[in-house]
């Protein structure tokens, strides 16, 4: 072989070892740089997640507490109308008696299931 191949084979061999030493720190940056990407992507995509099932506890939690609270302004408003006195229907039952008043016949049963039980 002559000198001059053996001169190109080496310059050859030292130019793709300076690119190799040129590129290398650059790919390595680039499978970095993906890796960040995709890492950041789905971290995002679990925040996401989480804000919007926080998101349906938050409107649930709004919609019982509304609820609530028109439950809470049924009871104020059959309160006022006891307090005046136009609710008395609620108090009696059929016939006119009071639905709290016990009968005879009420506490015979209530015996008989005591009886029954002992």
């Amino acid at each position: 072989m002559s000198t001059g191949a053996i001169i190109a084979i080496v310059a050859g061999v030292v130019i793709l070892l300076i690119l190799l030493a040129v590129l290398a720190p650059r790919m390595r940056d680039r499978r970095r740089q993906k890796r960040l990407e995709t890492r950041r992507g789905e971290l995002a995509s679990q925040h996401r997640e989480a804000a919007t099932e926080q998101q349906a506890r938050a409107r649930a939690a709004q919609s019982e507490a509304k609820r609530a609270e028109a439950e809470a302004e049924l009871h104020e408003a059959r309160a006022d109308l006891h307090d005046q006195g136009l609710a008395d229907d609620e108090i009696r039952g059929p016939g006119g008696r009071d639905r709290g008043a016990r009968t005879d016949d009420d506490l015979s049963v209530r015996d008989e299931h005591a009886v029954r039980r002992g």
